[in-house]
C-alpha cells in the first residue's frame, strides 16, 4: 500500500521538507557526537564537542579518551562498558561525569552505540548533551503533557492547514469521538456543536496575526433539544517554534453553561427587578381607576406578555365587599386590554367598559376564587374553553398561535379585586414560576393603586353629589337681573367640596348674590360648605345688611373648626338701583359698564370667616342697566406658576370684550383660564342689571 492510499481522501498528512533554521529542540539539547575506534583513542570530534568539553579536534583526535576525558577512579568501568558496546554491539545509555578542559566535572547524559565500516572494523558512537539541559527539557515536556492530558479543558492543536494534530482527553469527551477521529479532520467534521464557519475563519486571522483570541462564547442549542443552551469558551493560539516558523493553532474550548445560565438568570433578576421599579414609576400616577388598568397592562406589555388584560370584579367597581364562591360564577368589568403587535387576538377580550359574568369552569374565575395564580405554560386546544370567554373567541386564540396563559389575582388589603390576565403568542417561552412571581409583584402593586382609585372614585362621586345637592338651581324669577352660573369641581376628590355660590330672592324685590369657599377638602369641606350657606339663606331671609350677615357667618364658622372660609355677600335692590357688597377676605368682584373698561371693585378686604373679633363693612354704590358684575372664588385665577396680580389683569383682558350672553361669557372665562385639570374647584356667577 502507497503511502497515499494508507490515508484516504482529506486524511493525507502535510510534511514539511527542506532545510530547517537554527533553534530546534536539538539545537536546544546541544548533542555532541564523538567517535572512538576500536582501541579507545578519538576517531571523529564535532564541533558541538568541542562547545560542551572544551577541548579542540587538535587536542583531542587520537587522544585515547580514557585519558582525555575520564577520572581514575571511574576508568575500570567505562573499561567494561567499552568492552560490552564493541565485542556484543549492546547499546549503553546513562549519566556520566566527564571532565572538561579547565578540569571540572560535568554530567552527562550519553546514548553510546556501535559501528562499523566496510572493512568490518568497530567504532564507538557516542552522543553526548549536558544533562541539566536534557532533564530540564523533559521536565517542560511532561508537565506539558500531564497538563494537556489531565486539564479538564478540552484542548486540540491545528496544522497551519486547521487540520487537528492532536486533542486532549477532555475535548474527546466533549466531542464524543476518540482523538484517533479527529486527527486529520477539520474541526467542522469532529466539533458539530460549535459555529465551524466563524470559528475557522477566526482561526485563519488568529494564524496571520499571531494576536491571540480570548475565551470568545459561543452559544448553541442541541438539534435535538433546541430550548437547551450550551455555551463554550473558546480561545485561540497561534504557535511557533524557537525559531519563530508557525506550527498551527492551539485550541481551549471549555464548557461553560453554568456559567453562561447563571449569567443569563442574573441578567434576568436584574431585568426583573427593573420593571418592578418602572412600573412603580408607570403605575398609579393618577387615581382613575381605568388608567391605572391601563397602566399596568401596558408594563405587563411586551416585557411579560404578548397581551394582557386587566378585569376588576363589578362588585369591587361598585364598592362592594363581595368574594366568588367556590363553584359560583364571577362577574368582571373589563377595564383595560394592551397588545405587543396588532393580532386578531385582541378580539378575543372583553372590550373595556363591558360586564361579563364567567362561570365555574373558566379559568379567571378560580383566579379571582382561590386567590391564587394559575399557569398553564403549554396550552392546548382543551384547554381553550377555560381561558376563552366563548367559543369564537378560542377560535382567535387559536388562529393567533396562543401558547402559554396565566393569570394572577388583584389583590389589595386581603380583597381579591379582579385579575391579570396574561397570554403568549410570539413570545416562544413558556410562562415559569418567575413568571409567576414577576406578575404576581406587579399585580400586588397595582391592585393597591386600582383600590386606591376605586375608593377615590366613589369618594369623589359623593363629594361632587353633595356638593351639587347643596348648589342652588336658578330661581325662576329675579327682579332686575340676569344672572348665569356655573360650578366646576377640581380634578381629584381631596379638593372637591369647598366652593359655592347662592342667588337668593328676598323681599321687596331685592336679590343676594352670594360666593363663596371653604378653605378645605373632601366631603367634610362641602359638609360644612353647606351649613354655611343654610345660615346664608336664613340670615338672608330676615333682611339683615351684608356686613350683618357676614358679622353672624363668623360666628357660625368658629364652630366649624378647623374649617375656615372666604365670602362675598351683594345686596341688589332694584326699585334703588343700588347695590351693597361686604367681602370676609374674598377676591373682589369685577364690574362691568357698557362702554368702559372693566375694573375690579375696591371693597375692603376683611378677614374671613372663622377667625373671629373682627368688623365688617359694606360698600355701596349704584347700578344702571347694563351693569354686570361678575362674582368667583379664587379657583377661576389662581395658578401654581403665576403671581395673582398677573392672572387677574388676564381676567379683566377676558372681559374687556366679552360675548353678548352671560352663559358664554360664563364658558369664555372657564375655557380660557382653567387650562387642563384644575388644582380646584370653581363657583362663577355673573348678574347683569336688566333695563
Amino acid at each position: 500500500m502507497s503511502g497515499t492510499e494508507a490515508f484516504p481522501g482529506d486524511l493525507v498528512p502535510s510534511v514539511e521538507v527542506g532545510p530547517a533554521p537554527p533553534g530546534g529542540l536539538l539545537d536546544v539539547l546541544g548533542l555532541a557526537p564523538v567517535v572512538l575506534d576500536a582501541e579507545g583513542r578519538i576517531a571523529l570530534w564535532s564541533q558541538q564537542a568541542e562547545e560542551l568539553l572544551g577541548y579542540t579536534a587538535e587536542e583531542a583526535l587520537g587522544q585515547f579518551a580514557l585519558r582525555l576525558l575520564v577520572e581514575d577512579q571511574h576508568i575500570d568501568l567505562v573499561l567494561e562498558l567499552f568492552s560490552r558496546v564493541m565485542e556484543s554491539g549492546e547499546n549503553w545509555a546513562g549519566v556520566f561525569p566527564v571532565r572538561h578542559k579547565d578540569g571540572a566535572m560535568r554530567l552527562l547524559e550519553f546514548r553510546n552505540m556501535r559501528l562499523q565500516d566496510q572493512h568490518g572494523g568497530y567504532y564507538a558512537l557516542g552522543l553526548s548533551t549536558d544533562q541539566e539541559t536534557l532533564r530540564k527539557v523533559e521536565r517542560d515536556l511532561a508537565l506539558s503533557v500531564r497538563l494537556v492530558d489531565q486539564s479538564p479543558i478540552g484542548l486540540a492543536v491545528l496544522d497551519p492547514d486547521l487540520r487537528c494534530i492532536t486533542v486532549n482527553p477532555a475535548l474527546e469527551r466533549a466531542s464524543g469521538l476518540p482523538a484517533a477521529q479527529h486527527v486529520g479532520r477539520r474541526v467542522s467534521e469532529t466539533l458539530p456543536f460549535l459555529d465551524a464557519v466563524r470559528l475557522e475563519a477566526a482561526m485563519r486571522r488568529v494564524l496571520e496575526s499571531g494576536t491571540p483570541l480570548v475565551d470568545r462564547q459561543v452559544i448553541e442549542r442541541a438539534p435535538a433539544d433546541r430550548e437547551t443552551e450550551r455555551a463554550w469558551s473558546v480561545s485561540l493560539y497561534r504557535l511557533e517554534d524557537p525559531r519563530g516558523r508557525i506550527l498551527g493553532v492551539a485550541a481551549s474550548v471549555v464548557d461553560v453553561t453554568d456559567r453562561h445560565h447563571a449569567a443569563k438568570e442574573a441578567e434576568r433578576a436584574r431585568h426583573r427587578l427593573a420593571l418592578v421599579a418602572d412600573a412603580s414609576m408607570r403605575i398609579g400616577t393618577t387615581l382613575d381607576l381605568w388608567e391605572t388598568a391601563r397602566e399596568l397592562a401596558d408594563v405587563a406589555v411586551p416585557e411579560l406578555a404578548d397581551i394582557a388584560a386587566v378585569d376588576v370584579l363589578d362588585s369591587a367597581v361598585e364598592g362592594r365587599r363581595e368574594s366568588v364562591q367556590a363553584g359560583g360564577t364571577a362577574v368582571f368589568r373589563a377595564l383595560a386590554v394592551a397588545a405587543a403587535y396588532p393580532t386578531v387576538a385582541v378580539q378575543a377580550a372583553d372590550p373595556p367598559g363591558d360586564i361579563t359574568r364567567y362561570e365555574a369552569d373558566r379559568l379567571v374565575t378560580r383566579c379571582v376564587q382561590t386567590g391564587e395564580p394559575i399557569v398553564v405554560p403549554h396550552v392546548a386546544n382543551e384547554d381553550l374553553p377555560g381561558i376563552a370567554r366563548d367559543a369564537s373567541a378560542a377560535v382567535l386564540l387559536a388562529a393567533a398561535g396562543v401558547h402559554s396563559y396565566l393569570a394572577v389575582p388583584l389583590i389589595a388589603r386581603g380583597e381579591v379585586l379582579g385579575a391579570l390576565d396574561l397570554k403568549r403568542f410570539r413570545n416562544p417561552l413558556p410562562f415559569d414560576a418567575d413568571d409567576v412571581v414577576l406578575a404576581s409583584e406587579l399585580a400586588g402593586r397595582a391592585a393597591v393603586c386600582i383600590d386606591n382609585a376605586r375608593w377615590y372614585q366613589q369618594q369623589r362621586n359623593a363629594a361632587l353629589a353633595l356638593q351639587r345637592s347643596l348648589l342652588p338651581r336658578h330661581p325662576p324669577h329675579l327682579v332686575g337681573l340676569e344672572v348665569a352660573s356655573r360650578y366646576q369641581p377640581a380634578g381629584s376628590v381631596s379638593e372637591v367640596g369647598g366652593d359655592w355660590f347662592d342667588i337668593l330672592p328676598l323681599n321687596g324685590d331685592k336679590t343676594a348674590l352670594v360666593v363663596g369657599d371653604v378653605m378645605g377638602s373632601g366631603i367634610n369641606a362641602a359638609t360644612a360648605m353647606g351649613r354655611l350657606r343654610t345660615a346664608t339663606q336664613t340670615l338672608a331671609s330676615l333682611g339683615l345688611d351684608p356686613e350683618r350677615v357676614l358679622h353672624q357667618l363668623d360666628a357660625i364658622a368658629g364652630e366649624l373648626e378647623p374649617y375656615i372660609a372666604t365670602c362675598l355677600y351683594a345686596l341688589y335692590d332694584p326699585h334703588e338701583g343700588r347695590c351693597s357688597i361686604s367681602t370676609a377676605g374674598h377676591l373682589p368682584p369685577v364690574l362691568l359698564r357698557p362702554g368702559e373698561a372693566p375694573v375690579l371693585l375696591d371693597l375692603p378686604t376683611g378677614v374671613p370667616l372663622g377667625v373671629g373679633g373682627v368688623d365688617f363693612h359694606a360698600v355701596g354704590f349704584d347700578l344702571a342697566p347694563g351693569d354686570t358684575l361678575v362674582l368667583y372664588t379664587d379657583g377661576l385665577v389662581e395658578t401654581r406658576d403665576q403671581d395673582i396680580d398677573t392672572r387677574l389683569h388676564v381676567l379683566l383682558t377676558l372681559l374687556s370684550e366679552p360675548p353678548a350672553g352671560l352663559e358664554d361669557t360664563c364658558d369664555l372665562l372657564l375655557e380660557s383660564l382653567r387650562q387642563g385639570p384644575g388644582q380646584d374647584d370653581v363657583a362663577l356667577l355673573i348678574a347683569r342689571v336688566l333695563g
